[in-house]
């Protein structure tokens, strides 16, 4: 089946397809011409995949589940540890959004909000103490965190 077809019955967009296939994460057959051909097990693989980033697991997490689910003399051990430290990753972030949630409500509860320049968040923003939020657990594959 063409990339179209995987997408569809995956429920993994064309684009995301060929960045996982860019990383090895699936590994079509090639047609003479070039074409990608999706087999049965691709798109299981791809659905896998959708499921695991849609929990918010990152690329490196779900390389690591995705060789344990092909893995059929696998240890659960394995697959829950991983789990475990996903979800205390979680756990973290929100910590991290419930304190932002906190300092932004202050700072929006302090300020008049009238035609007055003085403004408390503003001054927040603009002083050289520590960040309003916690950087680093935002990692862009996830794996870092959330």
């Amino acid at each position: 089946m063409n990339i179209s077809d995987a997408a569809a019955r995956s429920g993994v967009p064309p684009k995301t397809i060929r960045y996982y296939e860019e990383i090895g994460l699936v590994r079509p057959l090639r047609e003479g011409n070039g074409y990608r051909v999706f087999r049965e097990s691709d798109v299981h693989k791809l659905a896998f995949l959708g499921r695991a980033r849609a929990l918010g697991f990152g690329i490196n997490r779900c390389r690591a589940l995705l060789a344990l689910w092909e893995d059929e003399a696998r240890a659960s051990a394995e697959v829950k540890q991983i789990a475990s430290g996903h979800l205390d990753a979680i756990d973290a972030k929100i910590a991290d959004l419930r304190a932002m949630r906190e300092t932004l409500a202050d700072l929006v509860q302090a300020c008049a909000g009238d035609d007055r320049p003085d403004c408390p968040i503003i001054r927040s923003l603009e002083t050289s103490g520590n960040p309003p939020a916690k950087e680093g657990r935002f990692g862009r594959n996830g794996d870092e965190g959330v």
